[in-house]
């Protein structure tokens, strides 16, 4: 049964932490998982650490940013369809809009020495959030040996194949051999249940969208001023569907279709715009706003259809996995019933935990022995696992002590 939204008061209580979570969200996706954990289950108990963690797995599982629909499926459990919507606004605007500017005023990106100084110690700060949400995790999830074998095995494909695809691969056989290992026999009745209450009909609107988008795409005459945005939209809502694993596997794809494939921008644009959005918080998600613009910019368009550009690469990329998990969450209750997905989330979630430890592996070897780098992450670490000082502060304080020095 589901439960009621919350008073007015905790859910202005629940944005206040959703906008400390995008300001501080440094770190990528894996990082993001841990402050979730931070603002939504450990402070302030809006969900419990299970729910979350099955949000998160059902994240992983679907097509679409990760760190997204998790927020937004917090949301939705916490008061509903408007929260989400407000959640999912808050989460990505901030990013998208500096991202648009950037890529208006792309000759200030060769500028940006003094941005850089600045933010040199949000690296490491980083690191130490990782590692916290690697332990805090680690020590929740891998609680069996199947569950360690599968973190395991995860760490060694990402060092081994390096391949984005090696994510959704992963995350799929994690889930296939817990499933197959823990499933009991039982449960026909449920997924009779369970099924009767899907609209094939919002699957149609769905996939239904991309193919109008295409079609649209191809009619239009290339010399339109609607020819570039709406290929635009086609492009950005086609990779949204496809795009399992999160930033990891986004770049490597829009680089391949927007610089090798189309030439809708060049390599060395395309590379400065990665560079400053690694440098923000937020999700990386949003690169696709500075895409979309600079997109826009080099064929012609003036600042309006730049912006445009910009909106059209955020909302595009993010629609179909803010559609599917708004779609599944109302359900999800029932769904997590059945036991072969049940069991399947355990297995998930170890592959996750070998993820946050690879990305963690990944981004300390360029540190090398920078020993102020690694007392700095060590702080981070310590001061997340055994006081109360909240990650705002410690990004802060390393915004300033960049500043300074």
């Amino acid at each position: 049964m589901q439960t009621k939204p919350i008073a007015a008061k905790k859910q202005w209580l629940f944005i206040r932490n959703v906008v400390f979570f995008t300001f501080t969200s440094f770190g990528g996706a894996q990082a993001h998982l841990s402050l979730l954990l931070k603002y939504f289950v450990q402070s302030t108990k809006f969900i419990s650490e299970e729910e979350l963690l099955e949000l998160n797995a059902l994240a992983q599982v679907l097509p679409g940013p990760a760190s997204t629909q998790t927020l937004v499926g917090i949301a939705w459990k916490v008061g509903k369809l408007k929260l989400a919507i407000i959640t999912f606004l808050i989460w990505i605007l901030p990013t998208a809009s500096i991202m648009t500017f950037a890529a208006i005023s792309y000759a200030l990106l060769d500028q940006k020495q003094k941005f850089n100084d600045v933010l040199e110690y949000i690296q490491p700060i980083a690191l130490g959030i990782v590692a916290y949400g690697a332990w805090k995790l680690g020590r929740k999830v891998l609680s069996s040996q199947v569950s360690v074998f599968l973190a395991v095995g995860s760490v060694v494909a990402t060092f081994v194949l390096r391949n984005a695809y090696v994510f959704p691969l992963a995350i799929l056989v994690g889930g296939i051999i817990s499933s197959a290992i823990e499933t009991p026999r039982e449960e026909t009745e449920l997924r009779v249940k369970l099924f009767s209450n899907i609209n094939p009909r919002k699957l149609i609107y769905f996939l239904g969208a991309l193919l109008l988008f295409a079609l649209v795409g191809a009619i239009i005459n290339r010399t339109s001023p609607f020819s570039l945005p709406i290929r635009l939209l086609e492009n950005f809502y086609r990779n949204g569907i496809l795009v399992f694993g999160g930033g990891q596997v986004l770049v490597p794809l829009m680089f391949t279709e927007f610089v090798q494939m189309k030439h809708y921008l060049q390599a060395p644009g395309f590379l400065s715009g990665f560079a400053l959005q690694q440098a923000l918080p937020g999700p990386t998600f949003s690169f696709t706003s500075y895409l979309g613009a600079l997109s826009m910019k080099n064929f012609g368009y003036g600042l309006w259809g730049q912006i445009l550009g910009g909106l059209i690469g955020v909302i595009g990329i993010n629609l179909p996995g803010l559609i599917l998990v708004l779609f599944i969450v109302p359900f999800w209750d029932d769904l997590k019933k059945i036991s072969r997905i049940r069991h399947s989330l355990s297995g998930i979630n170890a592959v996750s935990v070998g993820f946050i430890i690879a990305a963690f592996i990944l981004l300390l070897i360029p540190m090398g022995f920078n020993w102020l780098f690694l007392s700095i992450m060590l702080i981070t670490f310590l001061l997340l696992n055994f006081t109360k000082v909240s990650p705002p502060i410690i990004v802060l304080a390393g915004i300033l002590i960049g500043y300074i020095f």
